[in-house]
Order: C-alpha cells, then sequence, then structure tokens
C-alpha cells in the first residue's frame, strides 16, 4: 500500500514550522524567546486525575479576567496561541478557496497553520522601517480574504507595529483581524485586549510562554467578542485544557508579581545587550526591541551561526526570512549568558 497516494497533496508538499527544540536542547539557549530568568508556576498538588477537566475553562477565564479587567466570557484558551490560531483558520477560511493575508517577515506558524488547512497566503510585506504598508495590505485583499494576520511586536522584527493602522485597517475591512501579542508584556504597551471587547471583528492573541516563563507548560488565549469565543468552544477539542496546566496557570496569575520583576530584570538587560550590539562596528544594523530579544544583521550571519553553536550559544538564524537577509536573532538571556554571548560573538567577528 502507498499511504502518500491516500494523504492530502497540500499535506504532502507542506513546509511545516521549525521549532527551536526541535535542533537543541541543552547548552545556553538564547534562541526561543522564553523567559531565561525563571517561571511563575508552582508546585501544584490533589488534583483529581481521575476526572475530565471543565471544557469551559471557567476557572482560567475567571483568573485571567480579573487579572486583565476583562469579562472571562471574552476570553477562550488554547493548548499554545498556536491552536488558537489554527481553530480561527478552520472557523472562517474554506479550504481551496479563501485566503489570509501575513505581513512578513513575521512569525512563520500563521503561514504553516494555512498551508495544513490548505488555504492561500497572501503577503503583504512591511514596509522599510518594518511596519505596516496599509497601500499593500489593502491591494492584498479580495473577496475571498478571511483573516489579516499581525504581530505586535513583530517576530523577527521586534517593534510594534503602528496601532493607528491598525484600528483603521480595523474599521475599513470586511474580515478578521488576529493581533498576535506573544510579547506584548516586554512593550510598555497595553495592547488590543480592551479593545477588542468593542470591536466585532478584532481577536487579540497572548500566551504564557513568554514573559510568565511557562513555554513548557503550551498554554494561549484570546480575547474577543462573545460571538467569536462561541464560535471557538463549538469547535475545539472537548478537553483541550487539562487539570495541570489550569491549576498551574491560576497559581501563576496569582503571583503575577514575579511576572512583573523577570519582565523588569529582561528589559534591564535587552537594553544591555542592544548598546553592545550597537558599539559593535562589525555588526551592521541592529533594530530596536520592543520584545524580549534583538535582531541583528552581519555580513557572514551562517558564520556566525555556527561559531556560536559550536561554542554551545544557540540563537536563531533569522537570515532566510522574506526581507530579512543577513540578520541573526537572540533572546535576552540572563546576565551571564549576555556576557558569554556577547564574548563568543566578539572573537567570530
Amino acid at each position: 500500500m502507498n499511504i502518500e497516494k491516500l494523504v492530502r497533496n497540500n499535506i504532502l508538499n507542506l513546509k511545516p514550522y521549525t521549532s527551536a527544540r526541535q535542533s537543541h536542547t541543552d547548552g545556553i539557549l538564547l534562541d526561543a524567546n522564553e523567559n531565561s530568568f525563571g517561571t511563575v508556576a508552582e508546585d501544584l498538588n490533589d488534583l483529581d486525575f481521575n476526572r475530565y477537566p471543565d471544557p469551559y475553562q471557567k476557572l482560567l477565564r475567571k483568573k485571567t479576567g480579573d487579572y486583565l479587567g476583562i469579562p472571562g466570557t471574552n476570553l477562550f484558551f488554547g493548548v499554545g496561541s498556536d491552536e488558537v490560531i489554527d481553530l480561527l483558520i478552520r472557523i472562517f477560511c474554506e479550504p481551496g478557496k479563501d485566503n489570509v493575508i501575513v505581513c512578513e517577515p513575521t512569525y512563520g506558524m500563521y503561514k504553516v497553520a494555512c498551508d495544513i488547512n490548505n488555504v492561500e497566503v497572501i503577503n503583504a510585506p512591511l514596509n522599510e522601517k518594518y511596519d505596516l504598508d496599509y497601500d499593500a495590505i489593502h491591494s492584498g485583499v479580495n473577496e475571498n480574504t478571511k483573516i489579516l494576520f499581525l504581530c505586535s511586536p513583530n517576530n523577527p522584527t521586534s517593534n510594534l507595529l503602528d496601532k493607528n493602522i491598525i484600528r483603521k485597517l480595523t474599521a475599513e475591512l470586511n474580515l478578521i483581524v488576529v493581533i498576535d501579542e506573544a510579547y506584548i508584556d516586554f512593550s510598555g504597551d497595553e495592547g488590543f485586549a480592551k479593545e477588542a471587547l468593542h470591536t466585532p471583528n478584532l481577536v487579540v492573541t497572548r500566551t504564557f510562554s513568554k514573559a510568565w516563563g511557562m513555554a513548557g507548560l503550551r498554554c494561549g488565549y484570546c480575547i474577543a467578542q462573545e460571538e467569536i469565543i462561541g464560535l471557538l468552544f463549538k469547535v475545539k477539542m472537548p478537553y483541550n485544557i487539562n487539570k495541570l496546566t489550569s491549576m498551574t496557570v491560576a497559581k501563576a496569575v496569582d503571583n503575577a508579581g514575579v511576572k512583573d520583576e523577570y519582565v523588569k530584570e529582561i528589559i534591564e538587560q535587552r537594553e544591555f545587550l542592544f548598546d553592545e550590539l550597537k558599539n559593535n562596528k562589525k555588526i551592521i544594523n541592529v533594530l530596536p526591541s520592543d520584545a524580549n530579544f534583538i535582531s541583528f544583521k552581519v555580513e557572514n550571519p551562517h558564520e556566525v551561526y555556527n561559531y556560536l553553536e559550536k561554542n554551545g550559544i544557540i540563537i536563531r538564524d533569522r537570515s532566510g526570512q522574506f526581507n530579512f537577509q543577513g540578520y541573526l536573532r537572540v533572546t535576552v538571556g540572563t546576565p551571564e549568558e549576555n556576557k558569554l554571548f556577547l564574548k563568543k560573538l566578539n572573537e567570530i567577528l
């Protein structure tokens, strides 16, 4: 039997997303934009694992809603924000017919999720400042466009996108605007969470992977009007959030002050790293960052990456992304990790 003959063509042709942990699980890991300082999660006991978890996510929605100042009825939780992204595509896009807009260079999972679902992706590239190109987005939209994916702060360019342009697009376009705010905690900006409450076509996704230091837990969420939240609950797997995840996140939210301390330390180290990279004459460009990582441009990105890797320092080579030639991306680490990274970087440069 030839199994491939039973597989959908778009799956056979799929270029899967490459995650950081596929290639490295040890060393000085400055490649995946995790919280290098630690986690807000605490030990948990007495979970009745013999019973199924709450399919309505009541505890998570109440705790997180109270923390954000948002009604729990406007929240939906997924196995990472990636699950939310996938569900939105499945809800709003007809395979083989509809399309979505992305603004590259940006987070690669939007395209992968579309490719899996056989949904066309149209690129409306960011401008020379890596901000939104209003005209390019409008030009890309057609009668079959259902979703516009925006990442703010954007990965890998690390900048907040123009909020006025986002508001204008949301008001003008007859489609779903998804704003991925995975890195919003590091930006000093409140983001679009509150605006999603009174904007029918706006969905804001967030995660506990970055500032909260729980990347290994896999829990993300979105904020939207109740109609969209209801659709997400309609199509999700019955028990997508397990009890251990739910209780761990709830306890972390109760301990949010620790997250704030981590964010403060990360921002301090981000400024240190930025100044050191900016003052290095061998580095062509360093992008200002509103996130927990910095992207910088060098003449020989592959050589630099390989040298750091051989020395146990793992960053990400983003030089192959659209309009991002020459750039490497480093996650902000602890003071010790950052100093060692800079030392080895100076050696190869």
